[in-house]
């Protein structure tokens, strides 16, 4: 009998599994479901990936920050980063800016780009996460574009987005035809749920697989050393989600 599990369980483990191979993988602010995926990756790794978790005192090297950061990205020594938007379009671009009307009068406005374009572009292994799944955020086209999925043959981009992850389902996208693809639907969710809720248009294999649930020994990883572990930087999501 499989262990019942939640879905911020499921999302750990399979960006957990998007994260194997990697050597150095940095996470930033605000990112508990990545920043335990990170930690969780280490663990099945054998210790042999770096984890740096921005805002975090023990999992985090840096002594200046974003700065280091962003020189670590353009030496090309980082290797999986997390970004993730008001707005997603199907061709990987995203607006962390905000919607509605025309920009820099946009009805809504959010926190901002930061260094989002930055890392876009030098990151290898960018993966797009937002739990939520809902035309407002998988739009046809952004609003504004705080930085493009895919950019032009005579741009020197050696990064870009390699999956979007959300609650509902797990996207592959493809950089050469700019255009995501239905890599699985989470348990509990279908095909056609997904469809419904994506306001872009996307690539579909006829049947769609179901992405894979957490093994036992992954979920008491989980609730026990990553949880402790990540409850250094996020205390309150570690015991009301991990507890």
């Amino acid at each position: 009998m499989t262990t019942a599990y939640s879905q911020v369980e499921l999302l750990i483990s399979v960006i957990a599994q998007l994260l194997q191979g990697s050597r150095h993988v940095a996470v930033g602010a605000s990112s508990p479901i990545p920043g335990a995926a990170a930690l969780l990756a280490r663990r099945l790794s054998g210790g042999s990936l770096r984890v740096t978790i921005l805002g975090s005192r023990k999992h985090n090297f840096f002594t200046n920050g974003s700065v280091e950061l962003f020189d670590l990205a353009a030496q090309g020594r980082i290797d999986a980063f997390f970004l993730g938007g008001g707005q997603i379009d199907g061709e990987g671009n995203i607006n962390l800016v905000g919607s509605g009307g025309h920009y820099p009068a946009n009805d809504v406005r959010w926190p901002g780009s930061f260094g989002s374009a930055y890392l876009y572009y030098l990151v290898p292994k960018v993966i797009l996460f937002r739990e939520e799944h809902t035309p407002r955020v998988l739009v046809p086209k952004v609003d504004f574009i705080s930085s493009p999925g895919s950019s032009g043959s005579n741009v020197y981009r050696p990064g870009g987005p390699t999956h979007l992850l959300t609650g509902l389902c797990l996207f592959s996208f493809d950089r050469a035809a700019r255009r995501f693809h239905l890599a699985s639907v989470h348990p509990g969710h279908s095909a056609d749920e997904v469809r419904s809720q994506t306001g872009f248009a996307y690539d579909a294999a006829p049947s769609t697989a179901q992405t894979a649930a957490p093994s036992e020994a992954m979920l008491a990883l989980i609730r026990g050393e990553i949880r402790d572990q990540i409850a250094e930087t996020y205390p309150r999501f570690a015991a009301s989600q991990l507890g």
